[in-house]
């Protein structure tokens, strides 16, 4: 194997496990819904990911998500949370509002529509 060869490889050993820790293991910001006015709400900042990427919300109570999409990057321009029969455009810099209530405890996906920035919610039990 020539310098050349190898310099490649090791780069792209180095680029795979980039990639590979930044899509699958790198840390997500966890954030739980405020209650107002009866309603669960956070703002999630969309931009190369979701921020907090973590939502925590109780079951049973109405849950508004406000999607605020700072970037024109075509991967993120919708959300899709396939559970609650959700999929939503998210405009450029603007806030969208997602409504729904999840009725049972339970941890549940949501991800953009390509499939490759990923969010989850969890829906813990009442208190």
């Amino acid at each position: 194997m020539t310098a050349a060869q190898l310099v490649v490889t090791v780069a792209g050993i180095a680029l795979i496990a980039g990639v590979v820790w930044y899509f699958f293991l790198a840390a997500r910001s966890e954030g739980r819904a405020e209650v107002a006015g009866g309603t669960q709400q956070i703002r999630i900042n969309v931009k190369g990911g979701y921020s907090p990427a973590v939502v925590r919300v109780q079951a049973g109570r109405p849950v508004r998500l406000d999607f605020f999409r700072d970037e024109t990057n075509p991967c993120t321009e919708e959300v899709v949370l396939p559970e609650f029969g959700i999929h939503t455009w998210l405009p450029a810099h603007q806030t969208t509002p997602v409504e729904f209530t999840p009725p049972a405890p339970g941890t549940y996906e949501f991800a953009c529509g390509m499939g490759m920035v990923h969010g989850q919610l969890i829906v813990e039990a009442a208190s």
